[in-house]
């Protein structure tokens, strides 16, 4: 009995020794687990979207894509913005079309008869009336977004401040708006009336400078009339040049129903008269004399002259800061019933003690004419002199 309590006393002796211990490994486990706890938490939690981004790895990866372009997007036009030029679309519409912004009452009336009159006005030396600018008329509430970027823009409107403008490259490039206001109708025509050329002019060189561009997609690169006339002209790869005598280059292509054509020669420096009707009689002798040489018809003895019928416009101009002689009129052949219209140029060259004359001209009946000679124009023009 006195041993059982012995073994008794020691056992208890001993667990109470055992206490701090104990409350040691209560401890560690009440800290340890917690945070085993919480390391397994964040685990399943990873496991999960690790999960989540095999099954979404597509979307995610292209909406990461999507974010760096749209990155390097907004990077570009900050470097833009720090050369002071904002992006603008590129214009839009065809060659020689304008699009007036008027509200429909002011274009049924006066005011819209006076733009027609001027801006619709019929070309001189086409065969068929054809109209100087195609007009799209388009009411004020109807201008925003793309229509906006068209190339030319006209914009009539009323307002208490009487105005006439033209701004470049506004919403979109290369674009040229020209406005007129006024408070009354009667005023509005009289401006038109007024600064119709200007307009008109503003309008016509940047269809000028666009058709040039649209040459740069296929440029000609024959350098014949360099070697020979000291000149270059840009145009399509289209037209193909020949060369005729030892000065005179004949370049052509084919359009619908017929041919396109620029003719280069040379003249003797005051070879034509400086003003009246001499000048226009020497235009004309001068035209025949060479068609008679270089230009036949389909039968011997045929040939292009000018048509007299219609008497050529002749007026002064600047190309490429050369003074120079502009005539339109028609052509026909000798005998023959062939013809259409012609524009000429008698460029003066001092440099070179000559006129240098470029002229353009087309056969296509029953087709229009218009865009085909103002691409003429635009290739003579583009003229380059090796001075």
């Amino acid at each position: 009995m006195a041993v059982r309590a012995a073994h008794l006393a020691a056992e208890v002796q001993a667990a109470v020794a055992l206490q701090p211990n104990f409350n040691a490994l209560c401890s560690f486990e009440d800290f340890w687990g917690s945070r085993i706890k919480k390391y397994f938490t964040k685990k399943v939690i990873l496991e999960r979207f690790w999960q989540v981004f095999l099954v979404e790895k597509d979307i995610f990866m292209k909406q990461l894509l999507l974010s760096l372009i749209t990155a390097l997007l907004l990077v570009g036009c900050t470097d833009k913005g720090s050369n002071n030029e904002k992006y603008l679309p590129a214009s839009v519409g065809k060659i020689n079309t304008v699009s007036v912004v008027i509200d429909d009452e002011l274009w049924k009336g006066a005011v819209g008869d006076t733009i027609r009159r001027y801006f619709a006005a019929a070309i001189d030396g086409l065969p068929n009336e054809e109209p100087l600018f195609t007009l799209r008329q388009m009411p004020p509430q109807v201008f925003q977004g793309n229509t906006r970027n068209s190339r030319n823009i006209l914009i009539v409107q009323r307002g208490d401040k009487p105005k006439v403008t033209i701004e470049e490259d506004v919403y979109a490039r290369p674009q040229v708006i020209a406005t007129v206001q006024t408070n009354k109708i009667r005023e509005i025509c009289c401006k038109i009336e007024e600064y119709n050329q200007q307009l008109i002019e503003a309008f016509r060189e940047n269809e000028l400078k666009e058709t040039l561009h649209r040459f740069e997609n296929s440029l000609n690169t024959e350098t014949a009339t360099v070697e020979t006339l000291g000149v270059k002209l840009k145009m399509p790869s289209l037209y193909k040049s020949h060369k005729y005598g030892t000065n005179f280059f004949w370049i052509e292509r084919d359009i619908k129903g017929g041919k396109a054509s620029v003719i280069l020669y040379e003249m003797p420096l005051g070879s034509i008269p400086n003003e009246g009707v001499a000048r226009a009689q020497a235009i004309v002798k001068m035209r025949d004399s060479i068609g008679k040489l270089y230009i036949p018809g389909p039968e011997k003895g045929m040939y292009m002259v000018t048509e007299t019928y219609l008497a050529p416009s002749v007026s002064e101009a600047k190309i490429k800061n050369h003074f120079a002689l502009e005539s339109k009129g028609l052509w026909e052949v000798k005998g023959f019933a062939l013809g259409g219209p012609y524009i000429n140029y008698i460029i003066e060259d001092k440099a070179k003690n000559r006129l240098l004359v470029a002229e353009g001209f087309l056969y296509a009946p029953g087709v229009s004419k218009r865009d085909v000679l103002f691409e003429l124009e635009a290739i003579i023009k583009s003229i380059s002199f090796n001075d």
